[in-house]
């Protein structure tokens, strides 16, 4: 997926930082060009500020998408959700954050596989891409606290570089 994006965005590197951020935080481009977050529409000249880029940028970038039918099936389709990490603790839920080779298979059954060995109930499961996140990391929120045997089993994971509990 990310080839076809990133072709289209090559020479433009204002219109890629825009295209990265519609994927990183799910806005998705209607086919008239007009930009949304769920279902509220999103204003361009707010979202260049953010990015620092001249909003005509956003604007031509959206644009850009609807215009292409292979582009606007993928960000037509794209969706926010809900990252409750950061407030994991404050909700009675431990973050389990692990930082891996994103391109190595495997991480995230056997994070789950001793996760629910330890009878741990999974919240939330997200896994950062690493086309669009420099520091890919994988965040797990367990339902309640973590017990020390299963973060000690989880450190003994050779494909674990880092793991961080908040």
């Amino acid at each position: 997926m990310w080839k076809s994006i990133e072709s289209h965005f090559a020479r433009r590197t204002a219109g890629r930082a825009v295209v990265e951020a519609f994927l990183r935080y799910g806005l998705s481009v209607h086919a008239d060009g007009s930009i949304f977050c769920g279902p509220f529409e999103m204003a361009p000249a707010k979202i260049g500020r953010s990015l620092n880029v001249d909003r005509r940028v956003v604007i031509a970038t959206a644009k850009q998408i609807a215009s292409h039918e292979d582009l606007l099936s993928i960000f037509a389709r794209l969706q926010p959700r809900a990252y409750v990490g950061d407030v994991a603790s404050k909700l009675g839920f431990d973050c389990i954050e692990i930082s891996a080779d994103a391109h190595a298979s495997g991480i995230v059954s056997d994070v789950t596989r001793i996760l629910s060995d330890h009878r741990l109930s999974i919240r939330q499961l997200i896994a950062d891409d690493p086309d669009l996140y420099p520091e890919p990391k994988l965040s797990i929120v367990v339902d309640g606290r973590l017990p020390l045997k299963s973060l000690q089993a989880l450190r003994r994971l050779p494909s674990a570089e880092k793991i961080a509990i908040s």
